[in-house]
């Protein structure tokens, strides 16, 4: 669902009442529920489920099991376990399901979570997925707000993936391609969210986190800018991209959500002159399994770039001028 039929259909429910123990909800948009159950213990809630994004079975469950536990790791939190989603055909080979699922539960064994159970319905197109539950310590929870001028913008994987599997879509991809998307898709953001966590606890500094999946890097920048209410430019030349990601935007090989994105987000961004639509194809990509945009304190990034072996991140911009209202947010990139 794009972003203007989403804030649409959730307006109503950001009006009910909601305990104190439910840290992060839907008063303003986050990357999962956060439910407080002690000092110590906070539960994270989420689900995510989609159509198959390329035609391998197992890889599909791989890369829709890495996308859902995304939003515990953007929360700062550790996986505890999962239920499948699965939505599918009655004539569909069962064989491909159990391929399916296999993907899946061997993503979530490489979190050291596991599936606990799941439900599936009958679809005339298969989807899958998980509801995940997660845990973190009430006082280290990353959110959406709180970035602040002078922060780094940072970023844990390339760009790209929405681009790569429509070509694979269109029989245009070549195989490398796209097993360098497969790989960046099931690769976990745990070992991002770990490293931005022992920076956290160890120095302060790590400001604002969320995932870049389907609203693409500017949505999702633009979210966190509107939380914390400050402006951001970034570099489109620092920006990681996966293998021929703009030769398959020169193509013309953008998916659908490119255009939603565009249309929801553009009014607050501000593109150079120097960019052009392969370009902007690139910025407002969705993507599927993601990685970590963070806000960090400038002295934290040396040590973060050391850690690029295990958790590798890419310095993509700033964070720029504080505001007062949401309307005077704004992105730059250039």
């Amino acid at each position: 669902m794009g972003p203007a039929a989403l804030a649409q259909v959730l307006r109503p429910l950001k009006a009910q009442s909601v305990p104190p123990s439910l840290l992060v909800g839907l008063s303003a948009a986050d990357d999962a529920a956060v439910y407080q159950i002690n000092e110590q213990q906070a539960i994270i809630s989420t689900a995510d489920f989609f159509p198959p994004v390329v035609d391998d079975p197992y890889a599909f469950g791989a890369i829709a099991a890495a996308n859902a536990m995304s939003d515990v790791y953007a929360m700062g939190g550790e996986v505890l376990m999962a239920i499948n989603l699965v939505a599918w055909p009655d004539d569909l080979e069962m064989e491909l399901l159990s391929e399916i699922l296999r993907g899946g539960a061997e993503t979530v064994a490489r979190a050291q979570a596991v599936i606990a159970g799941g439900h599936t319905v009958s679809d005339r197109e298969p989807k899958y997925g998980l509801a995940v539950t997660g845990s973190v310590h009430p006082q280290r929870i990353f959110t959406k707000g709180g970035a602040q001028p002078g922060d780094l913008l940072v970023l844990s994987k390339p760009l790209g993936t929405g681009l790569i599997t429509t070509a694979h879509k269109r029989d245009q991809v070549t195989a490398e391609d796209l097993a360098a998307a497969v790989a960046s898709m099931t690769r976990l953001n745990r070992e991002a969210s770990r490293a931005l966590a022992e920076l956290a606890a160890s120095s302060g500094g790590v400001h604002a986190v969320t995932d870049v999946t389907g609203f693409g890097l500017l949505g999702h920048a633009w979210e966190m800018a509107s939380q914390s209410l400050t402006s951001m430019r970034l570099t489109f030349s620092a920006l990681p991209l996966l293998p021929h990601a703009a030769e398959y935007a020169a193509r013309g090989c953008t998916p659908g959500g490119t255009s939603r994105n565009r249309a929801y987000f553009g009014p607050h961004v501000r593109l150079g002159q120097g960019l052009d639509t392969v370009a902007e194809a690139i910025l407002w990509d969705p993507q599927t399994s993601g990685g970590l945009l963070a806000a960090i304190a400038p002295e934290l990034w040396p040590r973060l770039a050391a850690l690029e072996s295990s958790a590798p991140f890419w310095l993509i911009g700033e964070v720029t001028t504080r505001h007062t209202e949401e309307a005077q947010v704004s992105l730059e990139v250039y």
